[in-house]
């Protein structure tokens, strides 16, 4: 087994490697080829893993392969802990991946950077597979800040546009925001704990709840409390939490295919998947608890609203995704750990489905983003609408749909908890069910239906590839190759059948045993699996809740401001101004970011140059070091003469000074 597991890391590693070091020799279908192969077999040897965990029987496995480094009686080490919980995350993330190589060979085809592109998300599945297999924080810690290297990387992957350039660098200074609260918290773990290994960790954790530290002077806090919100801070950088989510809706600008990797089941996910995996560590604390759902709940709601206003396809998913990250960090806060992984999971599916079907539609239309040029384009991509359409269904949790089953048992686990803050959570992720479906059907009704809002250029003598104004086409948009469209057919296909398979053994069925662990006064998920009769009831069931209507409540507005009334967007962006300039322009975290971090750290900057570097560095050391022996070289060369009866005088004053000093003694 250990052999296999370090195949599942080192497949998409070495055809990174290879493809990246060799990218000047090799052809471009061995690129393709190469890491569509190696990332396969890491999806059939991770499906191979989670088959022995469900059905043979096999116990989870913690082993560690080397020590990286051995300081006292402190061991830095390298090493998987594979159970249930890493099992799933593995499979979803490898899943994902492989689609999104497939489909990278169809819409990359023309690319100049085409096998550098391989590389870098070959090398992305890599990083992602060691924070999710590993067995301590170390490990975490490396798969944590290689996935944010690789994503810089494929953010500003069109390195000569300035806004991705931009959008890359954006990204890795807000993570790296989010990382310095991390790996504070992890240094507190190892003061503490004195181990960086998890099963230490877990089993410490009795005499860790005990401890306190004084932040401030006459202040005291409970050490649990503050680990687990440094390292919340970390997830809030990764997984896009307000206020750290700026990052995401910029990272639009590299390739679709990254977007839905980076957005579906990896980068994003990451922050999830490690407060769930540390659950023993924030089971401690009801205040870390308590802040990590009202940060997820304003999250899911109030950035959500964001998505309503956004004119570019890509970008309205992006909001989706932080809005859908919002609810899986609310369940992680109500102590409905399993829920937010089981939403993690089913967001992998449509979310992916979604992006790749955006990419499907930029394609047809020229590599043109905006919804505003669109329309009808139901009639020329029968495949890619009806798999878009799937995907919508189940992000605004349509019943039937994945994301019903796991989006409506977060609603309802943030309902029962009693945690501080549960009442003010509860009410962002319901009314978020009626954003949800305004903005996703939007986005649907825009694209796919009313009346085409593009112009086909019929001469044709044109250059397909010539630069033509937003909204008009070489050609008529058409259906995409079948390099994009099997992709999009499997997660449509899983986007509507996985939570019908999954609901009960993941939720209700002990599915992650000793992987989570949750307090016996934290009774969340007990309670709604006593109210929970089956995935038939619960879609029978869902008429009588109100999660249903005001999801359906948002398709019909966007309906009747998209189709039916085309016009009167227009007229209530003008009546609600105010309120619609705050949404167009993010709440104005930008702009404060500019106004205060950017301003301050440039202001920063220019007292280290000027001040630092310039008056003391150059003025002082170097400068300063030049004028001082220019100066004394000046006085020096004055005792020089050249006559004989001064240096005979020197002589003589020098010979009574010492006859003096000899006397005298």
């Amino acid at each position: 087994m250990p052999i296999l597991l370090v195949a599942i890391v080192l497949a998409p590693l070495a055809a990174a490697v290879i493809v990246g070091c060799g990218m000047r020799f090799i052809p471009r279908w061995s690129a393709h080829l190469l890491t569509v192969l190696a990332v396969a077999l890491s999806t059939a040897l991770s499906a191979y893993v989670l088959w022995q965990m469900l059905f043979a029987g096999m116990g989870s496995i913690n082993i560690n392969l080397y020590d990286w480094g051995v300081i006292g009686n402190i061991h830095f080490e390298v090493g998987f802990l594979i159970d249930r919980l890493s099992a799933l995350m593995m499979t979803v993330v490898s899943f994902v991946s492989l689609m999104v190589h497939i489909y990278t060979i169809g819409y990359m085809a023309e690319d100049p950077g085409y096998k550098r592109f391989f590389s870098y998300i070959s090398l992305f599945t890599f990083s992602m597979l060691m924070l999710v297999m590993a067995n301590n924080f170390l490990q975490l810690f490396i798969g944590w800040e290689l996935v944010g290297l690789v994503s810089y990387l494929l953010i500003g992957f069109w390195y000569t546009r300035p806004t991705a350039i931009r959008a890359g660098l954006k990204a890795f200074i807000v993570n790296r925001v989010g990382d310095f609260g991390f790996i504070l918290g992890i240094a507190l773990v190892l003061t503490y704990s004195g181990s960086l290994d998890y099963s230490q960790v877990f089993a410490n954790t009795a005499a860790l709840a005990g401890q306190h530290i004084e932040l401030f002077s006459g202040l005291a806090w409970s050490v649990p409390t503050v680990i687990c919100i440094l390292l919340f801070v970390g997830a809030m950088g990764k997984s896009a939490q307000v206020p750290l989510h700026v990052w995401l809706p910029d990272s639009m600008e590299g390739p679709t295919p990254i977007s839905a990797l980076i957005h579906a089941a990896t980068m994003v996910t990451a922050g999830i998947f490690m407060v769930a995996r540390l659950s023993p560590l924030f089971e401690l604390s009801d205040t870390a608890l308590s802040v990590v759902m009202i940060v997820g709940a304003i999250t899911a709601f109030f950035l959500g609203l964001v998505g309503i206003v956004q004119n570019d396809i890509k970008r309205v998913i992006a909001y989706s995704t932080i809005s859908q990250l919002g609810y899986m960090a609310a369940a992680l806060g109500a102590s409905a750990y399993a829920a937010g992984i089981f939403h993690l999971m089913t967001h992998a599916f449509f979310k992916a489905l979604l992006f790749l079907g955006a990419g499907s539609v930029i394609m047809a239309m020229h590599h043109d983003q905006d919804m505003r040029n669109m329309g009808g384009l139901r009639k020329y991509m029968p495949i890619t609408y009806y798999t878009f359409l799937a995907g919508s269904l189940a992000l605004i949790a349509f019943p039937g749909f994945a994301g019903f089953f796991s989006k409506d048992t977060i609603i309802d686990a943030v309902h029962e908890s009693q945690r501080t803050g549960a009442t003010f959570a509860y009410w962002c992720v319901l009314l978020g069910a009626f954003v949800t479906g305004l903005y996703t059907f939007r986005c649907v009704f825009m694209t796919f239906h009313g009346k085409e809002r593009f112009v086909v250029e019929h001469d044709p003598s044109h250059d397909v590839h010539a630069e033509l104004p937003p909204g008009h086409l070489p050609h008529a948009p058409k259906e995409s190759p079948w390099v994009v469209t099997v992709p999009l057919t499997l997660l449509g296909i899983a986007s509507v059948v996985v939570g019908w398979l999954t609901i009960k053994p993941l939720l209700y069925g002990n599915f992650f045993g000793s992987s989570i662990y949750v307090a016996s006064q934290h009774h969340v998920m007990q309670t709604l699996a006593a109210e929970f009769h089956g995935a038939g009831a619960m879609v029978a069931a869902s008429v009588t809740t109100p999660t249903l209507w005001l999801a359906i409540a948002g398709l019909v507005v966007a309906w009747v401001f998209y189709i039916y009334k085309p016009a009167w967007p227009a007229v209530l962006a003008k009546a609600f101004n105010p309120v619609y300039q705050l949404l167009l322009h993010k709440f104005y975290f930008d702009e404060v970011y500019a106004l205060f971090a950017e301003a301050g750290s440039r202001a920063l900057g220019r007292i280290f140059w000027i001040g630092g570097d310039g008056w003391i560095i150059d003025g002082v050391f170097v400068d300063g070091s030049a004028k001082a022996v220019g100066w004394f070289s000046r006085v020096l060369r004055r005792s020089q003469t050249g006559y004989l009866y001064h240096y005979a005088f020197v002589m003589i004053i020098g010979l009574c000074v010492l006859l003096g000093w000899l006397l005298l003694r």
